[in-house]
């Protein structure tokens, strides 16, 4: 069995999993080297390190009993995104709105600024430029087509 076909197996069992609660979704799957079997969940409001431990639980028997890996051999990591993780759906978006975000685009260009809104097809952020007394706000659309990557800044 290749990745491709033990990451969708997977994605369909976690689901399976998060299905009775709607305000959870899967954000990723990932297989790394030795079979490192890695599963982001979230939801709209932030999710339990309790419900994440069941659902892990859960996920690594079902795992076990489907033979996905030759003798069992793999390990097995959910947890929610962390900051080091780029937002992916517009769910994380949309739960994220407020906060501070730095937007690489595909062309290269950086974006950095407040995220103000998020759509299914595009988001708006704020960005600041200059000083107190010459503050300038300029506000940014970006299609989702357009971005590389998005990860949460954090501002002191």
């Amino acid at each position: 069995m290749n990745i491709d076909s033990q990451i969708l197996a997977i994605e369909q069992k976690i689901m399976a999993l998060i299905d009775p609660d709607p305000e959870n979704f899967l954000v990723d799957v990932k297989i790394r080297p030795g079979n490192n079997v890695k599963v982001f969940v979230d939801a709209d409001r932030g999710i339990s390190i309790d419900k994440l431990a069941q659902y892990n639980r859960s996920l690594y028997r079902q795992i076990e009993e489907s033979g996905l890996f030759p003798n069992n051999d793999f390990s097995l990591e959910i947890s929610s995104p962390g900051l080091d993780e780029p937002l992916r759906l517009s769910r994380q978006y949309l739960k994220n709105i407020g906060r501070y975000v730095e937007v690489l685009l595909k062309n290269g260009i950086k974006k950095e600024g407040k995220l103000i809104s998020a759509t299914d097809k595009e988001i708006v952020i704020e960005e600041e430029r200059g000083n107190k007394k010459k503050k300038e706000v300029i506000l940014h659309s970006l299609s989702y087509d357009d971005i590389k990557t998005t990860k949460i800044q954090i501002k002191w």
